[in-house]
């Protein structure tokens, strides 16, 4: 299977995908409803996802797998359907891109904190081998670990995908920015704490989503640089800080918005960019347009 990696190695600034929570709430998911059973019960939606971002220009696409661990599915009653619904959204991916583009397999938090032991490590790892290796029998090209704030869960989730899968392993935080400058998650870790810690752990990749629009993330970007100035890197960001409206959230960076910064955030070091909340096929359509004139 073609590598990321290997693409990334020859110069090439490659785009991502953008939300998909959104687009699965647009085609009728419902609170409450769980998102990853549409991949077996609704997979031409999801499909028609997928492929509207492929359309408008990506290298790559997700999979619709966020919340795809035993702990996030048994609170929809799915606990023992890990296996199915991960290896689904991947088959479904994979229709969409074809042998020549790429696949990541998406992975969450559990939602578990090993700080309140909520969980143990080994449970931790165990989930996450768990989904990883049925996004790998879907055929995903690599595991793509996202929206962590907690070091230790991240470094687990990036064991469990080393050592059970052959995939490519990707891993982003996200971090808010703090009073008087610069950017922490959740849970205290900077991205050039992250940085470190990740290589180490044995992060093919690592970078950032959520949280931010593609503004903030130029900062993230150059600190993870300022660390360590080889690893790839990944930006997923959001359509701007979300507002609420007349009960409704909205984003409010348009696609020319999020392309205007497309050129200082590739400046900065990052090697692929997406989207994250609030993006659509039209971002992406503008972002591929700005990286293909540079």
């Amino acid at each position: 299977m073609k590598k990321i990696l290997a693409v990334i190695s020859a110069g090439k600034v490659l785009v991502s995908d953008g939300a998909w929570g959104t687009f699965l709430q647009q085609k009728g998911l419902k609170p409450g409803e769980c998102p990853e059973e549409w991949n077996v019960t609704r997979p031409n939606d999801v499909l028609a996802i997928a492929r509207s971002y492929f359309d408008a220009g990506a290298d790559m696409v997700e999979t619709n797998s966020f919340g795809g661990s035993r702990f996030k599915l048994a609170k929809y009653g799915f606990g023992e359907k890990v296996f199915e619904f991960n290896k689904a959204a991947a088959e479904i991916s994979r229709q969409a891109a074809g042998p020549e583009r790429f696949v990541l397999g998406s992975v969450g938090p559990t939602g578990k904190l090993l700080l309140m032991e909520e969980v143990t490590e080994e449970e931790l790892y165990e989930a996450f081998k768990e989904q990883c290796m049925a996004l790998e029998a879907g055929g995903v090209n690599a595991i793509m670990i996202e929206t962590m704030t907690d070091l230790d869960e991240a470094r687990i989730a990036v064991k469990a995908a080393k050592e059970n899968t052959s995939c490519e392993v990707f891993c982003t935080m996200t971090f808010e920015k703090i009073i008087g400058g610069g950017f922490r998650t959740m849970m205290g870790i900077s991205p050039s704490e992250m940085a470190e810690s990740l290589v180490e752990a044995g992060a093919d990749l690592i970078g950032t989503n959520c949280g931010n629009g593609m503004k903030d993330m130029i900062g993230m970007v150059k600190e993870i640089r300022s660390v360590n100035p080889t690893i790839p890197v990944l930006v997923h960001a959001n359509a701007g800080m979300p507002r609420l409206l007349d009960g409704v959230t909205t984003f409010p960076e348009t696609p020319e918005d999020m392309a205007s910064r497309v050129k200082d955030i590739i400046a900065a070091g990052a090697n692929i960019v997406g989207g994250c909340c609030g993006t659509t096929p039209a971002h992406i359509r503008k972002v591929r347009e700005v990286v293909n004139a540079l």
